[in-house]
């Protein structure tokens, strides 16, 4: 016994869907979608797919009727049937493969990183979930790619650990998850088409819309960052904060991956391995990222409390067991602020929004180790100041230089943002105050062999007093 099973509509045309659901032989429960069909059309197909139940049930051949009705069927539709095992797969091997496998070999052929790979998965359980792991990726039709779409936009239901940490007021996904999902199974598809599997990808065609969520930037000023500094419970975080925030490494690839030798003290640069964009080539593979005098304190107070012979700078950020949002979102709120969206990629998007207004997009973006199209994507960032600036004539509104501090009420104490008012410096110890050299170029100098913990630090840091505001990194060479 079959039934028939209608559907919200899911289409573009706004036309119910239909199902035809039976129990098999071995007593599992199967499911046939026939889509955007006529309800007379649903019906003839749920007679169908009950005689050749009943068929496989007793275990005898199909009438010579019901042959040629499957063998009329198109090749989508008799592999709907033949996915649920009501009728043998045609000769063609390409419809032995089917979503679950496609997903499976998906990953396993995939080149991506660890968290790349999750990101994939996500799309790919949704791919699974609708359209059924069992059927054949043939059966997989263009206008199901559309409903595919149109279900993950209506969905409110959410699944495993995303399921509560929705961001739309009815639980739906944000347009810009919809659009990732989209382009992943997109790219699912195509390959499919190159491994030769099918002949045609459903999904071309299907638009996936803007990937950016201005909805979730938040601008994160330094005066709250240092309210963050101060509650940070050990060195370990003021650096994960500090380097998210100052120099705008990613956390926790860039930051767990980064080692005192590449601390170049005397020219004042971070060598960082990019391991999320090495793939790209040796162009993506390393950057240098200048210290600014504020961070710089902060790396040498952290180098002077390290373990002697210490690799790591972060050692904590290295353990993928680190629950770092958690964690960070109580130092905050301790703080005495509200944790922000997004809490460590607004704090890089910070850092670089803070740098292209001071220095050009061309040579910021190698800094933060994307393109300038990639920044103005999803990194930065508008400021009020400059609105009210050009309505009240302001200076800065003629050309560039350094916007006002957090209060509004002037320029910051430092260019670029970054150095700390004397005041702040003044409560650091000694032998971080003094460590602030002078930044004649910003371009690496070679290692200088000194472990973390050796007293050998002082002739390396110590080479010049920080003036009282501070010196911005020249660029010129970089």
């Amino acid at each position: 016994m079959a039934s028939l099973v209608r559907l919200k509509p899911r289409s573009a045309s706004g036309r119910p869907t239909w199902r035809v659901q039976f129990v098999a032989g071995d007593g599992g429960r199967r499911a046939v979608y026939l889509g955007a069909v006529p309800k007379k059309a649903a019906e003839a197909w749920l007679n169908r797919v009950e005689q050749l139940n009943a068929c496989a049930i007793a275990g005898v051949p199909i009438d010579t009727n019901l042959a040629g009705w499957v063998a009329s069927l198109p090749a989508v539709s008799h592999a709907k049937l033949s996915s649920v095992g009501l009728v043998e797969p045609r000769a063609d091997s390409r419809e032995k493969h089917t979503v679950g496998h496609l997903a499976k070999m998906f990953v396993e052929r995939s080149a991506g990183k660890p968290a790349t790979i999750r990101g994939f998965n996500q799309t790919l359980e949704s791919l699974k979930e609708f359209f059924g792991t069992d059927t054949l990726v043939t059966a997989v039709t263009a206008e199901g790619a559309d409903d595919w779409r149109t279900w993950v936009v209506k969905d409110k239901k959410g699944s495993g650990r995303r399921k509560k940490q929705r961001t739309t007021e009815d639980n739906r996904l944000s347009p810009p998850t919809v659009a990732k999902r989209v382009s992943v199974a997109k790219q699912v598809f195509r390959a499919a088409v190159r491994w030769g599997w099918i002949d045609k990808s459903p999904f071309d065609g299907l638009r996936p819309g803007s990937q950016a969520n201005p909805a979730r930037a938040r601008y994160i000023p330094l005066k709250t960052i240092r309210d963050v500094l101060d509650a940070c419970p050990s060195i370990e975080w003021r650096l994960i904060v500090a380097l998210s925030r100052m120099a705008g490494l990613r956390c926790p690839s860039e930051i767990g991956s980064l080692t005192w030798d590449a601390v170049n003290w005397e020219k004042g640069g971070l060598t960082v391995l990019a391991k999320k964009t090495e793939h790209h080539g040796a162009d993506h593979a390393v950057r240098i990222v200048p210290i600014c005098p504020e961070l710089r304190v902060i790396l040498a107070d952290a180098f002077e409390q390290a373990e002697p012979g210490a690799i790591l700078v972060v050692p904590s950020a290295a353990r993928a067991s680190v629950n770092f949002r958690t964690h960070l979102e109580r130092i905050i709120t301790k703080a005495g602020h509200k944790p922000w969206p997004r809490l460590l990629q607004n704090l890089r998007a910070s850092c670089e929004t803070d740098w292209v207004e001071r220095y050009p997009a061309h040579v910021v973006a190698p800094w933060l180790g994307h393109s300038p199209k990639v920044a103005a994507q999803h990194y930065l960032m508008s400021r009020e100041h400059h609105f009210e600036h050009v309505v009240s004539g302001g200076a800065a509104a003629a050309g560039p230089g350094p916007g006002p501090d957090e209060s509004g009420q002037g320029p910051p104490p430092c260019d670029a943002y970054c150095a700390a008012p004397a005041t702040h410096l003044a409560t650091q110890q000694g032998s971080a105050r003094d460590s602030v050299p002078s930044h004649e170029t910003t371009e690496p100098a070679e290692t200088t062999g000194v472990s973390a913990g050796s007293s050998e630090l002082t002739p390396f840091i110590k080479t010049a007093e920080m003036a009282g505001t501070g010196f911005e990194p020249v660029t010129s060479r970089l």
